[in-house]
């Protein structure tokens, strides 16, 4: 049914109207409601049609669904010419339910082996096109009974994967079932004979249009005998006997354009084929290495016939021939679109040259070869760019998928060509993309926000997106009811927000809700939209207010559902990485708490640390580091059998990832912090673990080692198993040569708690032989710590500062002191009352180097602007500790550091005083 499409306008202000391009509106603005409201029960019914029409399936259905009216509208026949069913889940049940609208059925294109079972029942007779892809199992019974209920197909496309099922017989059924058939395009067939070809050549005498497209075998004589056809491709199609084809196919006396991109054909075919084939116009042969060898061929010799090659300026070529103009730039075929040109063959090369293109540029992108890449940068970005305003949809999302693919160099790595993404950006692609992504189609949406996702791991792209309003319209696709395009709008927004500058964007636009009701929205289906949706908030999270926005946008029970119920590795790891940032970021005491008092997830994550995936534990780990900051989280984790699951972690890491092992000692350093749990990861065997990680080249896990070690070897028994399994030479190697000055620092603490005496009482226990032994041992191990504790102190004696200050009380003296040996690190250490205690203790040791360093320890600690030097200095204040520290500062025999820094350490109690009054 022709219908004249009319629009309705509010109004612009009182006494105006918006003017409309069609003068009937201007009538039907007069019934308008006041104050520019519409009645939308008054819409003509041929406003509501148009609007139906460009709505998606799902939202045209909801539309018809508010009043009968409307619902008998949203049957018209007018709207259901053409279905795109690849996006839904198209059964035989669901086709039933929409035959009685698939009456005038014309176009349809589906997805998979279920859907075209299902198509015989839509019962859709006057079926015209037929179009499939993802067709590996579609089998020559299903293809045959499809053609046999719809006789009056004229075209027929199944790709661009391989039809693997789909034999020779198949298309036999084809030509004696479609007499009409103008059109055939099939994809990775194992053999198409002669039998075959010859069926269609007598029984579709209107087939003008054919592509055997990546075959393994045709053959070759018999497509001589299709005489019919105007338009072949054979492209990637192997085992082709080009000597034959060159002697038989100019002969077809029709042929204007001919595709043999991706194969063997050498320049001798090419010259015979373009000298002799009288009518051809085009001959593609993309990426033939045998034609591209050689460098002496040129087809410029051939007037009015285009070679489309890796070596020819295909622009140019294109203008040559579309225009008899070469200076058309790169915009050739949008001109030529806009142009009033009546050449009726023109009319119909362009479409079947942009459909090649788009295919075997798409195909060269997806298998990457050497060689290509000044192409890509030059004409095959541009190439796309172009046929993305292509007027055919399937053009279109090839050229978008094309872009999203070639450039990609490691797929695992999220790694892509920057030259290529740069250059796509140069020509004006991000606008055009994003011009895609706004489109009422959900496969453009789909493909057009795969591609921005992917050129956005380039920050220079990622910035245009931004100023385009792309993070807007990505946002927006994130909410899409389509799986596919929400997934894609999904990866998009995780790749955005890996740049620091683009997270708030990102919350503004509502992409934060939107992620978190993805997870809720598709929990039970997809792990691909999951790990993008739960990488975007990880990334997000890692900023103090994005991280507080996820937890108020339900973020922490959606992660924490996707760490417990999800049983895809990928998910699992975005999960655990998320909550491990909430639990570091925003309003970190809050998020902290609320991730572990959420139902099950730390069980959860204890779990996800014996997972067979080294991404997963590494991010589990990390999450359960950081969630041990919390005195009530680090109990719950080591009652959920987090001290035996981390220990058996750090064992089992020896030759893991340095991020793996880092995270595996840091949170055994977060829950041994409390002496109980410090008390199981030794009797668990988590001792000898650490040491080994203590070994370690790599500074950040040696540095997270010695945390735990230093936090071990408070305890008496925790510090003879230390040195019974190796660990003071590992202890003094860190002392003595880590780059880190942290790892030096814990390193010395650890050798002061375990010699400071309390060992050797503990060591003692046993029999007097035992004893004996163990006494000798500790006598050796206790000279090399000391004297590898006295030379780490030293390193942050300056002598003459040191002079200067024990012959002045000027504070000048005692701040160049400070400077000198401040570990800026230091300041986020949090000791507990036990731990000042013991340092205080130390200070009046029998060992001058135990003094110094627990002096040393002290300084660190309380020096003001540390995190928690206030919380030292009211412990040191409740524990007496200012006149134990004017006896070491006053002390005859004690050594000049130990009374220099036991000086600083009272005047920072002074400061720390004062500032707490005021």
């Amino acid at each position: 049914m022709n219908r004249r499409v009319r629009r309705k306008v509010a109004r612009k202000s009182k006494g105006n109207v918006v003017q409309s391009s069609s003068p009937e509106v201007q009538e039907e603005v007069l019934h308008l409601e006041p104050q520019g409201v519409v009645d939308w029960n008054c819409l003509p019914d041929d406003t509501v049609i148009q609007l139906l029409s460009c709505l998606s399936y799902r939202d045209r259905a909801s539309l018809s669904s508010t009043c009968k009216t409307w619902r008998s509208l949203g049957s018209s026949p007018c709207l259901w010419t053409s279905l795109d069913l690849r996006s839904h889940r198209f059964d035989a049940d669901m086709a039933s339910s929409l035959a009685p609208r698939c009456v005038h059925l014309q176009k349809l294109r589906f997805r998979g082996e279920e859907s075209a079972n299902a198509i015989i029942h839509l019962r859709a007779k006057n079926l015209r096109e037929l179009s499939g892809d993802y067709c590996r199992k579609i089998s020559d019974a299903t293809l045959s009974v499809i053609v046999a209920r719809h006789e009056s197909l004229e075209s027929l496309q199944l790709g661009p994967d391989f039809c693997e099922r789909i034999s020779s017989d198949a298309i036999k059924a084809i030509a004696h079932c479609c007499p009409n058939l103008n059109k055939l395009r099939l994809s990775g067939i194992r053999d198409v004979n002669a039998d075959a070809i010859n069926a269609l050549a007598k029984y579709c005498p209107k087939l003008t249009d054919i592509g055997f497209i990546d075959c393994l075998n045709v053959d070759e004589v018999a497509l001589g005998n299709v005489l019919s056809v105007r338009f072949l491709s054979v492209a990637g199609t192997s085992s082709m006997k080009w000597g034959v084809v060159s002697h038989l196919w100019h002969k077809l006396p029709y042929l204007i354009g001919l595709d043999v991109s991706r194969t063997d054909i050498g320049p001798s075919a090419v010259f015979r084929l373009l000298s002799l084939t009288q009518n051809l116009r085009v001959l593609i042969a993309l990426n033939c290495p045998i034609l591209e060898e050689d460098t002496s061929f040129s087809a410029s010799k051939y007037k009015n016939k285009l070679l489309v090659s890796l070596r020819t300026d295909i622009f140019k070529g294109l203008a040559s021939l579309f225009f008899d103009n070469t200076k058309r730039g790169k915009n050739v075929f949008l001109d030529w679109r806009t142009s009033k040109n009546n050449d009726k063959d023109l009319n119909e090369i362009i479409p079947w040259l942009e459909w090649m293109l788009s295919h075997t540029l798409l195909r060269s992108a997806e298998s990457p070869q050497q060689g290509l890449d000044n192409f890509w940068v030059e004409q095959g970005g541009a190439l796309l760019l172009s046929l993305m305003q292509s007027s055919q949809e399937d053009v279109q999302e090839r050229a978008a998928t094309g872009l999203a693919t070639f450039v990609v160099i490691d797929d695992e790595n999220a790694s892509i060509d920057c030259g290529r993404a740069e250059a796509v950006m140069r020509d004006g692609g991000i606008r055009l993309l994003l011009g895609l992504a706004k489109s009422w189609r959900e496969g453009l949406q789909s493909e057009a926000a795969k591609a921005i996702a992917n050129l956005s791991v380039n920050a220079n792209v990622a910035k245009a997106v931004a100023e385009e309003g792309g993070i807007q319209i990505l946002a927006g696709l994130a909410r899409s009811m389509n799986k596919l395009v929400a997934e894609e709008a999904a990866g998009g927004l995780w790749n955005l927000s890996v740049g620091e500058e683009h997270k708030g964007a990102i919350a503004e636009a509502g992409g934060i809700q939107a992620l978190v009701d993805l997870i809720f929205k598709w929990s039970s289906s997809g792990d691909g939209v999951l790990e993008r949706a739960a990488g975007a908030l990880a990334n997000l999270a890692a900023d103090d207010k994005c991280s507080t926005e996820v937890a108020l946008a339900g973020g922490v029970h959606a992660l924490v559902m996707l760490a417990r119920k999800c049983k895809f590795e990928g998910v699992q790891e975005q999960a655990a990485r998320a909550l491990a940032n909430l639990a570091a970021h925003g309003d970190s005491n809050s998020n902290n708490a609320a991730v572990g008092q959420e139902a099950g997830a730390l069980e959860a994550l204890v779990q996800l640390t014996r997972s067979p995936h080294e991404g997963v534990r590494q991010e589990a780990a990390g999450a359960l580091w950081n969630l041990s900051f919390d005195d009530r989280n680090r109990e719950a984790i080591a009652a959920s059998g987090g001290v035996q699951a981390l220990v058996a972690l750090a064992q089992a890491c020896a030759n893991a990832s340095p991020g793996l092992q880092e995270r595996a000692a840091g949170a055994l350093w977060g829950l041994s912090v409390s002496e109980a749990n410090s008390v199981a990861i030794g009797r668990e065997g988590g001792v000898a673990p650490l040491i080994a990680l203590a070994r370690s080249e790599a500074e950040d896990v040696h540095e997270t080692a010695a945390g735990a070690l230093w936090n071990l070897a408070f305890n008496a028994s925790n510090a003879l198993r230390i040195v019974e399994e190796g660990g003071v030479s590992a202890l003094v190697d860190l002392c003595s040569s880590s780059v880190s000055k942290m790892a030096r620092f814990m390193a010395a603490l650890a050798l002061a708690y375990m010699f400071d005496g309390r060992m050797d009482e503990y060591a003692l226990v046993g029999t007097p032989s035992e004893s004996t032994s163990k006494s000798v041992s500790l006598d050796g191990a206790r000279r090399m710590a000391l004297k590898h504790i006295e030379a780490f102190v030293l390193m942050f004696s300056d002598p003459q500062a040191f002079a200067a200050a024990a012959a002045s009380s000027a504070p000048a003296a005692l701040t160049q002191v400070t400077e000198g040996a401040r570990i800026p690190e230091a300041g986020h250490l949090r000791c507990s009352g036990a731990e000042i205690g013991r340092f205080i203790a130390m200070l009046r040791n029998s060992s001058s180097i135990l003094k110094a360093c627990a002096a040393f320890a002290l300084l660190q600690f309380t020096i003001p602007g540390g995190r928690h030097a206030m919380h030292h200095a009211n412990l040191m204040q409740n524990l007496g500790a200012p006149r134990v520290l004017r006896g070491a500062a006053a002390a005859a025999t004690a050594p000049l550091e130990a009374k220099i820094f036991a000086r600083i350490v009272l005047r920072n109690l002074e400061h720390h005083q004062i500032e707490h009054t005021v």
